[in-house]
């Protein structure tokens, strides 16, 4: 076969991780031979270079771990207040300020340019990698085609490969250097391949776009894609507010929007208790609605005898939640997580 040499350094590396193929049934060398013999295929046919064609198919191998990673990702579990705990860490804050004297100059560009406020560009680049802290393992070639093989989102890993070859081709990247998270997120910002085809800018003029190794092609491709997104610079991304203990807890998903003054009427008040402006602004309303069920799981249940002046029962507590701005929705649609667009509005103000 035209790959037996990657295919058997593929097996052996499966066994020696000790993977378990038991749901695949055994390692399919005729669909890993097919799969291979597509991308190039594809390849040709949408223009990307022989040699980058055969650097991507050189020595190809699959990783048993991207494939457990695939399968068993995590149900979200932590609380709104212990998510906020760790990404909004006085760490990350201190960091987020050394970073924004380190590169004034840059943060000023994409600001004058895409619209984007530094402590915005900031608070994704913190979130994203701990400003380039973070370092990706996984050679992005082989974490492709190793989710190619795995079969559960194939079209669009298949996408992300050629799209990444793409780039390496046009950038004069090695492709095979190119790394990132096991799902294919790279660089400073994270952007899968896809997103930075449509979104990448060369931000410091060297004629190509590299945004693992390029801290100005990096801040500039997320000042665009945010611009894209519509950002609206004069306009918060969320407002701490408070709510009744007994508010309806249906309509605190962010799906619900209505004006301020819907949501005063109804209850919402600002954090010292103060009825919110009067406003046709229309925005959400986010909370925690897990934790709060927790908290009342655990609230001693009034009795006509309770609620008299001396009871040693305490009154419910008030909901703390989040008014949610259209800049937060925008946030969602970089990454589709309420706690992540939550994150992003605390740590921007905290990097003003």
């Amino acid at each position: 076969m035209k790959y037996r040499l990657p295919v058997l350094f593929g097996i052996f590396y499966m066994c020696t991780m000790g993977a378990s193929f038991a749901n695949k049934g055994a390692f399919d060398l005729e669909r890993w031979d097919n799969i291979l013999t597509g991308i190039r295929t594809k390849a040709t046919e949408q223009n990307i270079s022989k040699s980058v064609i055969d650097e991507t198919l050189k020595s190809p191998f699959i990783v048993p771990g991207i494939i457990k990673s695939d399968k068993n990702q995590s149900e979200f579990t932590l609380t709104l207040e212990q998510y906020l705990s760790r990404t909004v860490s006085d760490e990350r804050i201190t960091k987020g300020r050394k970073k924004a004297r380190e590169y004034p100059t840059l943060l000023g560009h994409v600001e004058n340019k895409y619209g984007i406020p530094r402590n915005v560009i900031l608070a994704f680049w913190g979130m994203e990698s701990n400003y380039g802290a973070i370092k990706s393992k996984h050679q992005l070639t082989s974490a492709f085609l190793t989710l190619i093989y795995d079969g559960r989102r194939e079209e669009f890993f298949t996408k992300q490969l050629i799209a990444l070859m793409k780039i390496a081709d046009k950038n004069k990247l090695p492709i095979n250097n190119i790394h990132g998270s096991w799902a294919g997120a790279m660089g400073h910002f994270q952007f899968i391949p896809t997103t930075l085809a449509q979104y990448g800018v060369d931000g410091n003029n060297d004629g190509r776009i590299d945004i693992i190794n390029s801290v100005g092609d990096a801040m500039f491709s997320a000042g665009n894609y945010l611009n894209k997104l519509g950002w609206n610079k004069n306009e918060p991304i969320i407002k701490k507010v408070i709510l009744p203990a007994d508010f309806d807890r249906t309509v605190l998903n962010g799906d619900v929007k209505k004006s301020f003054t819907e949501w005063s009427n109804m209850g919402v008040t600002n954090l010292d208790g103060t009825p919110l402006q009067q406003s046709e602004t229309i925005v959400g309303l986010v909370a925690d609605t897990k934790e709060i069920a927790q908290r009342d799981l655990y609230q001693p249940q009034r009795t006509d005898e309770s609620e008299s002046v001396d009871s040693d029962v305490a009154p419910a507590p008030v909901i703390k939640a989040y008014l949610t701005y259209p800049n937060f929705y925008r946030i969602k649609r970089w990454n589709n997580s309420s706690w992540y667009a939550i994150a992003i509005g605390e740590l921007s103000e905290k990097l003003k």
